[in-house]
């Protein structure tokens, strides 16, 4: 029997195997075509009022950003670095965060547990439009990176960041089989959002500072109309959008001021529900009790971090909590390889944002690996489950109604008789709001005064 190679040697393996059909691009090339001339803002030059790209460097136990221009020179700074992010949107300020996104240049999908059995069938159903085809295949050490440049980039509108990351979640899944990753189990694919960064071309891999992460062209530009006809659930399928116009945001301010104020220079933030810490406390104890799996660690403190700031969680605190679960989330997996760092935990802390807040259930679920079960009701039906608890609220309370809830509309008619005697049905209906068979109803209530 053939003694299975080490990770280094099927990185070696792949790269080897990619070189034999495409062509290999250098670090600046491959940035030059997700983020084409013109895309950014020049180096010195504000009054362009573009958007820009943000790339994000970890050093040790501190993180910074750095603003990526449209010459590219920070792509040529960070190679060789042990860690840089970068994902292909373009930013209006210094931070990732779905609030500064502008532009969307295209989709990467993140495919781990490949080896060679698994990147042969990849490209077999790539080539028999069994998957769409890639426009970049990225080789980051353990799995693959699959780039899908738009032919032109996408505008990240509020309502459209939520359907493209319900796009992005479809795709992943059907690129991620059976035969095209060594994770088996639909547990183990890692959905990431349209926002997430993954390390550089030119960087180095988890591997280390001799196996870098290696870029291939593989294919054309593509658009969202090519990817949707690859989509398992058609429902999942983006549509209401409009691909980037040739209009620059200094034309755009001149034509539609009322535009411009709103969305560029207010960036009003939309209101939202603050609720009490227990959901912080229970996800993190479902962390600490061993649920956390090699494939999900990151998002399972990406999930805890965006709950820190759904319960008004203080930053620190979150971090020191996410921290202390480093260890323990490091002894998961036993390839020494797939070590879990103060920079994964950095990294995922970028969660805590108010972009993030709105977390479904499934949504957590989907990411995280980790079963997140609805609101019990003990089997019961709605009206029976209300029916117990109804019944459980008089026994420990029998005056609860007192100081709460709605008037009975019955009392609501009663007073508005009494302060108008000579008050009309519709006179009645206008000044508090209910329907008109509803003041009828309890119109003679008040024939008695």
């Amino acid at each position: 029997m053939a003694r299975k190679p080490t990770d280094k040697q099927l990185f070696k393996m792949k790269n080897e195997w990619l070189g034999q059909f495409y062509e290999q691009v250098k670090p600046k090339e491959f940035y030059r075509a997700v983020f084409p001339e013109g895309s950014f803002e020049r180096e010195g030059h504000p009054e362009d009022e573009k958007c820009n790209g943000v790339l994000t460097v970890i050093e040790g136990e501190k993180a910074r950003n750095c603003i990526v221009f449209d010459e590219l020179n920070m792509v040529d700074e960070v190679k060789g670095k042990e860690f840089a992010i970068m994902s292909p949107v373009g930013y209006s300020g210094r931070n990732r965060t779905a609030k500064n996104a502008r532009w969307l240049y295209g989709i990467a999908i993140d495919l781990d547990g490949v080896e060679m059995e698994q990147i042969r069938d990849l490209f077999y159903q790539m080539k028999n439009e069994l998957l769409p085809q890639c426009t970049y295949c990225v080789n980051s050490g353990h799995g693959l990176h699959l780039y899908y440049l738009f032919e032109k980039p996408v505008p990240l509108y509020r309502h459209l960041q939520d359907q493209l990351r319900e796009f992005k979640y479809e795709l992943t899944a059907k690129i991620w089989n059976r035969y095209t990753s060594t994770y088996k189990e639909r547990d183990q694919v890692q959905y990431q959002g349209i926002f997430q960064g993954f390390r550089m071309v030119g960087t180095q891999t988890k591997l280390g500072k001799r196996y870098l992460v290696t870029a291939f062209e593989t294919g054309e530009r593509v658009t969202v109309e090519y990817l949707n006809d690859f989509l398992m659930d058609k429902s999942k399928a983006v549509t209401d959008f409009k691909y980037k116009s040739d209009m620059s945001l200094a034309e755009a301010k001149k034509k539609y001021p009322e535009w411009y104020e709103k969305r560029i220079v207010k960036q009003e933030k939309k209101g939202r529900w603050h609720i009490k810490r227990d959901l912080y406390d229970w996800w993190l104890r479902k962390i600490q009790s061993g649920e956390a799996s090699v494939g999900h660690r990151y998002w399972c403190l990406s999930v805890l971090a965006s709950y820190g700031i759904k319960c008004d969680i203080p930053e620190d605190e979150v971090l020191t909590d996410a921290l202390e679960l480093l260890p323990m989330l490091d002894l998961i997996s036993d390839d020494e390889h797939n070590r879990f760092t103060k920079r994964d935990v950095l990294d995922a802390m970028n969660m805590y944002q108010e972009n993030y807040v709105t977390y479904s259930r499934a949504e957590v679920e989907r990411v995280s690996g980790i079963s997140v079960p609805p609101n019990k009701r003990n089997g019961r039906k709605q009206d029976k489950h209300l029916q117990g608890a109804r019944a459980i609220r008089d026994i420990n309370n029998e005056n609860w109604r007192e100081g709460n809830g709605r008037k009975p509309k019955s009392e609501i008619v009663e007073e508005w008789r009494k302060a108008h005697p000579d008050g009309k049905k519709a006179d009645c209906i206008r000044d508090t709001g209910l329907s008109k068979p509803t003041v009828y109803k309890w119109w003679s209530v008040g024939d008695a005064l």
